[in-house]
């Protein structure tokens, strides 16, 4: 494997499921210690897939994937030693409390009676559940299940913490809070590779990140790297009711100081560098070709605009 520095490496990494479909397509990726590490992308677009080749769930179709210099499919049961896997189901044992959840993991992992203890009762200060360790798991929100699954992944000291959408279904309040926790691991040097769709979460919390769609790698670098690749200082995005986008997109894209305008699904939108005032000028053009636009906002550019301008579509979607 590559350097001392490298926890993660992928080379070629590729799955083809039964018919054909190539969920992961040829993925070369390099992951540093102690970074959080992002795969963003919409649903389907292979980020499940790949975390799951990391952490031996799925076994690849071709290419190479290594984690703390371990080979992952030669050596999987060595694999699961270094690393700790956060699904997007809720896997915690309900027949146990959210303390024992914690201490019999770490006495499945090897530690002795003593250390589970004081591991298990440590976590659950770390990750704001201590007055909940004597209570059912069932007891728990959505959001404190979602962090004793995380406190139950790092019992054992990961080289690598694995999260497939963490904060997939959670409130803003408890998507906060987890946010907080992952910020205090990434502090003590904990290396996190997370999947996610949300591009604020990207954008918020990873070091560098890999924008796939369709199993294949577009754009990889840190959130402000990939948004400066829009060669825009705005966004506009337009709306017209019943009108031809297609036609609102040929007018829009010729006027001074937009770089590109693109078509996405029912909305036009408009990439724009170093002009001020632009959104009067819009209208009048659309106006001018009998085009009557209903709404309009304005942003800065986003990971959302570096989705569209790679692939033409909406990152949701």
């Amino acid at each position: 494997m590559g350097d001392a520095d490298e926890v993660i490496r992928t080379e070629g990494l590729t799955k083809v499921y039964p018919g054909g479909n190539r969920a992961v397509d040829g993925l070369d990726l390099s992951v540093r210690r102690g970074e959080i590490f992002g795969l963003l992308g919409p649903n389907g677009a292979g980020k499940t897939t790949t975390a799951g080749m990391l952490t031996t769930r799925v076994i690849p179709t071709g290419g190479k994937a290594w984690v703390d210099g371990i080979d992952v499919v030669a050596r999987p049961v060595a694999a699961k030693q270094v690393i700790g896997v956060v699904p997007q189901t809720n896997t915690l044992d309900r027949s146990l409390t959210v303390w024992e959840n914690l201490y019999f993991h770490g006495r499945f992992f090897g530690m002795s009676a003593r250390t589970a203890k004081s591991e298990a009762t440590a976590r659950l200060e770390q990750f704001r559940l201590a007055d909940r360790g004597p209570e059912p798991v069932a007891s728990l929100s959505g959001g404190m299940a979602q962090r004793l699954m995380v406190a139950r992944a790092i019992m054992h000291r990961p080289a690598t913490l694995f999260l497939d959408e963490p904060t997939a279904g959670l409130d803003p309040q408890s998507r906060l809070a987890l946010w907080e926790v992952l910020g205090e691991l990434h502090r003590d040097g904990q290396t996190i590779l997370l999947t996610t769709h949300y591009m604020e979460e990207a954008d918020q919390l990873c070091d560098r990140l890999a924008i796939i769609d369709r199993g294949t790698l577009l754009a990889l670098g840190t959130p402000d790297e990939l948004k400066a690749t829009t060669g825009a200082d705005t966004v506009v995005t337009v709306m017209a009711s019943g009108a031809d986008l297609d036609a609102l997109t040929d007018v829009l894209a010729v006027v001074p100081g937009v770089t590109q305008a693109l078509r996405v699904d029912q909305s036009v939108v408009v990439s724009v560098e170093g002009v001020s005032g632009i959104v009067p000028q819009l209208f009048a053009a659309a106006e001018h070709r009998g085009i009557g636009i209903t709404d309009v906002s304005v942003a800065e550019p986003s990971l959302e605009t570096v989705f569209i301008n790679l692939t033409g579509k909406d990152l949701r979607e």
